[in-house]
């Protein structure tokens, strides 16, 4: 039993450059040297954070534990080589997405998602080539659909991390395996496998 569940565990490493198929601009704000998820030594997912977090007036409403990152803020790339997934069940394309930082409005439909309101929209990377630029949720929003095939945005959970190992990923919870990683200076935890709590 032991040696099977251990098989099943997530591990991170690295993934070298981001991919040669990113627009220059993108590629030209991550890191040099990705993070690379995998499942029982298959890949998972990679993913390239911007070097420096985008920052912009800090936002002091409720649940927000990113507050200073810029909505539709350029935060990164990533990329499925396989089916993923969503904490929603919702899954997501093998593809090469870039990641925007959001806040899950606060309109009663969201209760109980998450205990914070900070998420990454996906948008698929060859229709997203402006690194400087912000959409609004509305465009935002829109954008990430091209990524889900559904209504609802293709997003990632993502919240401060007070984690003191960089780049880390561990299970928390019953079923989130949280990704502990670095944007710019800013310590983060990127839920890249999870089930939503009902």
């Amino acid at each position: 039993m032991a040696a099977s569940a251990a098989f099943s565990q997530y591990k991170v490493e690295p993934a070298g450059p981001p991919p040669s198929e990113l627009p220059a601009a993108i590629s030209a704000k991550l890191q040099k040297d990705g993070l690379k998820v995998t499942k029982g030594g298959a890949p998972y997912l990679d993913v390239w954070l911007c070097s420096a977090a985008p920052s912009g007036p800090k936002n002091t409403e409720d649940g927000v534990t990113l507050p200073t990152i810029p909505q539709g803020a350029l935060v990164g790339a990533v990329r499925f080589p396989v089916l993923g997934g969503e904490r929603r069940g919702q899954p997501i394309k093998p593809g090469l997405y870039t990641l925007r930082y959001s806040l899950h409005p606060v309109n009663g439909d969201h209760q109980g998602v998450a205990t914070q309101r900070d998420f990454f929209l996906l948008s698929p990377a060859a229709g997203d080539t402006n690194a400087a630029a912000t959409p609004n949720f509305e465009e935002l929003v829109a954008m990430s659909r091209k990524a889900s095939g559904t209504p609802h945005p293709a997003v990632l959970s993502v919240s401060s991390s007070s984690n003191t190992t960089f780049p880390e990923i561990k299970k928390e919870g019953d079923a989130d395996w949280v990704l502990h990683a670095k944007l710019g200076g800013t310590s983060i935890g990127l839920i890249v496998v999870g089930v939503m709590e009902h």
